[in-house]
């Protein structure tokens, strides 16, 4: 069973048995292919190598919307505009962190230094938000929908199942987070 991140002399430090480290390589694999493109880079050297992507549009899956949103909003053309000078970087970013997350997985303890405790945060939270949209969290009512799912015998469909591994997902990342925060107080 997995035990909380925790932050020691070591480093940010915690467990996942193989069943849950299996589950975390699907969950990262399934987010980098939902995140890349489906068109290679612009044939302009310089377009491809500044990121900018005339052909991008505005994602039809509302989960990869959630990962891509517009930055403006009310204004569809600067939002485009936006979207074209940044996505492709962006894409790329998430797609790394998740797979340097995904590296971590090798063994049952898993200690992370700063930088890697970083890409662990990004990768989970990018999960966290793809799994939340599948799941329809809108608001309160629904996150809390969803936390009340615990027990795993009791995943009867999809959707229960979708939501224990949300909340699983969700633990993780907070005791994630909680270990960095202390790394932070004692100055690391």
């Amino acid at each position: 069973m997995a035990r909380a991140f925790k932050y020691g002399r070591k480093g940010i430090t915690g467990h996942l048995e193989e069943t849950e480290r299996a589950l975390l390589r699907n969950l990262f694999a399934d987010v980098i292919e939902l995140l890349e493109p489906e068109t290679a880079a612009h044939a302009d050297p310089l377009a491809a190598l500044i990121g900018l992507d005339l052909d991008v549009t505005v994602p039809a899956d509302p989960a990869l919307k959630r990962l891509l949103p517009d930055a403006v909003r009310d204004d569809d053309a600067a939002a485009l505009e936006f979207r074209q000078l940044t996505e492709r970087s962006l894409r790329e970013g998430k797609i790394g962190a998740l797979r340097a997350a995904a590296l971590g997985l090798e063994s049952e303890k898993i200690v992370l230094s700063g930088e890697q405790a970083r890409q662990w945060a990004k990768a989970l939270n990018d999960v966290r938000l793809v799994l939340a949209e599948r799941l329809q969290i809108r608001d309160e009512a629904d996150a809390e929908r969803v936390h009340l799912m615990q027990d795993w015998s009791q995943a009867e469909d999809v959707d229960s199942y979708l939501g224990l591994v949300y909340n699983f997902v969700s633990w993780l990342q907070e005791s994630l987070v909680q270990a960095m925060l202390q790394a932070v107080r004692d100055g690391h």
